[in-house]
């Protein structure tokens, strides 16, 4: 029986390049970040794997060394740095360039580890940074490949529209670019929960805003007041949209916040609330199987943020098998 690959997975979050790459029949053998909620949920889902509560950039070369002699031989390395600073969501606001730094960790572990493979996870914005040219050098210098590539994961089975970034790395010189897997793109209706578990509220009601209505209305103007849609509670999304958008298409981005209301007809009115976690978990690629909400302690926010700062599996599953299938 051959022996599987084995991967490590930093700034790991709630664990969705570990679900992915799991899914592509890798072992995971470690995951690291520093937040409570995403270690706690990490590991629920990886009950196996060791689990590093640590800020990754205080480690020297050493540490990373002790690590690699508690974990063995490291076949390859994902790593979803610190985004929030490179994202256009972060908008006028100053960027924190130490937060932008932690993209450099990679190489730290790569140079300890020299895993076959390395995949790097971030926002498309990334391409922008100053450091971006030298952190491909880098890994360059060390052997690797690197060839980035910017995939939507509505085009693997994903019912999100979610561009990223991934910075593909190879020590055998040989990288296979993942193609799609859905010919059938599918719509944010697939993860709706309609079974009436969730509470709504009647859309005018006192204290409603204004701009809420207004959105509300452009929506019912033009499908009609019978069918079901959503309402979208950010940014350029929000004025460029109209406010809404359709069910049958994929979602929007999701975002660390709570920014989606699903609305439907109802007796006195249109009736609205907010999409829940277990089905932002479903919009991001994650399966039944995945535990959130049952993860003791975590708060609804802290959830949504699990999942907004997090990797579409199905994504990443794609990647790894096409990174691996000529090992």
């Amino acid at each position: 029986m051959t022996e599987k690959l084995k991967v490590i997975d930093l700034f790991c979050g709630a664990g969705g390049s570990s679900y992915g790459a799991r899914n592509a029949g890798v072992q995971i053998v470690a995951g690291f970040d520093m937040w409570g909620p995403a270690i706690q949920t990490y590991k629920a889902n990886f009950p196996q794997a060791k689990v590093f509560q640590s800020d990754i950039t205080a480690y020297s070369s050493k540490d990373i060394r002790e690590i690699k002699a508690v974990l063995g031989q490291i076949d390859i390395i994902l790593a979803s740095p610190e985004c929030t600073n490179h994202s256009r969501a972060k908008g006028a606001a100053d960027k924190s360039e130490e937060s932008r730094r932690t993209a450099l960790e990679v190489v730290k572990f790569t140079t300890v580890f020299s895993p076959k493979w390395i995949i790097v996870e971030n926002v498309v914005e990334m391409q922008s940074w100053h450091r971006y040219d030298e952190l491909l050098t880098t890994l360059r210098q060390l052997k690797y490949q690197v060839t980035p590539v910017v995939l939507n994961a509505v085009a693997f089975g994903v019912p999100q529209s979610r561009k990223r970034l991934f910075i593909l790395c190879s020590s055998s010189g040989e990288i296979n670019i993942p193609t799609p897997t859905q010919d059938v793109i599918k719509p944010a209706q697939s993860i709706i929960d309609t079974s009436g578990k969730y509470n709504f509220s009647l859309v005018k009601k006192k204290g409603r805003a204004e701009r809420t209505i207004q959105s509300v209305e452009r929506a019912i103007a033009a499908l009609g007041s019978k069918t079901p849609f959503l309402l979208i509670y950010y940014g350029s999304a929000r004025n460029s949209n109209g406010g809404w958008q359709s069910i049958e298409e994929p979602l929007r981005t999701i975002t660390t916040l709570d920014r989606f209301a699903y609305v439907t007809p109802g007796s006195k009115g249109h009736l609205m609330r907010m999409l829940q976690p277990e089905e932002l978990k479903l919009a991001m690629g994650f399966k039944s199987d995945f535990q959130l909400s049952k993860v003791n302690g975590l708060t609804r926010r802290n959830r949504i943020k699990l999942m907004g700062n997090g990797v579409c599996p199905p994504v990443m599953q794609a990647i790894v098998e096409s990174l691996t299938s000529n090992s």
